[in-house]
């Protein structure tokens, strides 16, 4: 048997007709159609009151509201709106702030609702969902195009000392640029490594790691100071979405036969170690056929970058409609009397801002984009969900 269907008005009906018959009394009446007793006499005193009409819904908006725009100051933003229709809701109401300093003005968030309601306000395309940096649209058609790296699980060399090898190696080729053990993950040991792999190879244009120390933080963006520091060279720091290290496959690949190659069992101190790694690097790189490459070793598509590393970062620059502003040592920049936390790894850094809409800016870090700032909450939104990095092109990614 289909179930039989239903709706608010049909029920009230039968209710009503239940009542009419006088064969309940209001309880049992209340309990057969399971309402409560209040809800029971509002429906029979609006079936006595006007009939059918008396059991359909009304509304429940308030009769009068206090906080009200008045009906002058409506007109008035509307004819100004008209005159004006690029200007948003906090210029209409400086505009009329000036003209009529007596006028009790309502709040921007307000006075775009007035507008909206009068279809003054053309709806917005939707912008597309932005990615994870993860999954960064850095096309990888030569060498040098992305650089992919990570720290392989620590592990105690023979006399009980912990080794955290660095590894280093370009996508397009499957080159083994750097494999080095170093005592801790810290930023200034990686740094060292970067530093000699940038005077060998060159620049790359982009780099891929994962969201842990020292490639990322909590900041912003996921931005380190070794990442900061890479962008200042011209580089796109690229993190793949926590908890998937498949989106880094090539390199967790190569990192199992690094492991099998070279840590079993781990060599009796540091520096023998590290030669292993210098001996397995020589033999993956020049002789080690790769099935992914049609069995060539990777140093037959491997070569420098032409892209040589400075002896001094080149200073951040921005576009001259920016309002540009320096990190201090708290991580805030001074804005309009205010200080506002932008982040502790960018401090003596400049940073861009740069109007997209009435009181709505784009935060940027070099070609980085970082977050949103609307000056009427006075806070920055981060870009946790994907990033864009402008080429030199000045396109977007």
């Amino acid at each position: 048997m289909p179930w039989s269907e239903t709706t608010a008005m049909t029920e009230r009906l039968r209710f009503i007709a239940d009542l009419e018959s006088n064969l309940y009394t209001m309880t049992e009446l209340c309990a057969r159609h399971s309402i409560s007793r209040p809800t029971g006499y509002k429906w029979s005193d609006r079936w006595v009151a006007d009939g059918v009409d008396g059991l359909k819904d009304r509304s429940r908006a308030p009769l009068h509201c206090p906080h009200r725009t008045e009906a002058p100051v409506v007109e008035a933003l509307l004819a100004a709106r008209r005159q004006h229709p690029r200007w948003g809701p906090r210029k209409l109401l400086a505009y009329l702030r000036r003209r009529h300093p007596e006028w009790d003005l309502p709040a921007a968030s307000t006075a775009g609702d007035i507008l909206k309601r009068h279809g003054l306000v053309e709806p917005r395309r939707r912008r597309r969902r932005r990615q994870h940096r993860g999954l960064s649209q850095t096309e990888v058609k030569s060498a040098n195009d992305l650089w992919t790296c990570d720290f392989k699980g620590e592990f105690r060399t023979g006399d009980g000392r912990y080794c955290y090898p660095l590894t280093v190696a370009d996508l397009y080729s499957r080159y083994l640029l750097g494999c080095e053990g170093r005592t801790s993950t810290a930023s200034a040991g990686a740094r060292s490594v970067f530093e000699d792999l940038f005077r060998k190879n060159g620049l790359p244009k982009a780099i891929k790691s994962d969201n842990g120390s020292p490639f990322s933080s909590p900041a912003l963006c996921g931005l380190s100071r070794l990442s900061v520091w890479w962008i200042k060279l011209g580089i796109e720091p690229v993190l793949i979405d926590p908890g998937h290290p498949e989106q880094n496959g090539s390199h967790e690949r190569m990192h199992r036969t690094l492991k099998a190659e070279t840590t079993r069992p781990p060599a009796s101190d540091l520096g023998s170690q590290q030669r292993r790694f210098d001996g397995f690097r020589e033999e993956f790189n020049e002789e080690r056929p790769h099935e992914a490459l049609g069995q060539q070793p990777p140093a037959e598509l491997y070569h420098p970058s032409p892209r040589r590393y400075p002896d001094v970062a080149p200073k951040v620059e921005y576009p001259g409609h920016y309002e540009v502003r320096s990190v201090r040592r708290d991580g805030r920049i001074k804005w309009q009397g205010d200080f506002l936390f932008v982040s502790g790894v960018l401090v003596g850094e400049p940073v861009g801002l740069e109007e997209i809409d009435d009181g709505i800016w784009s935060l940027y870090f070099g070609p980085l984009f970082l977050a949103r700032f609307d000056e009427r909450e006075r806070r920055f939104e981060g870009a946790t969900s994907g990033v864009r990095w402008l080429r030199e092109s000045g396109t977007e990614e």
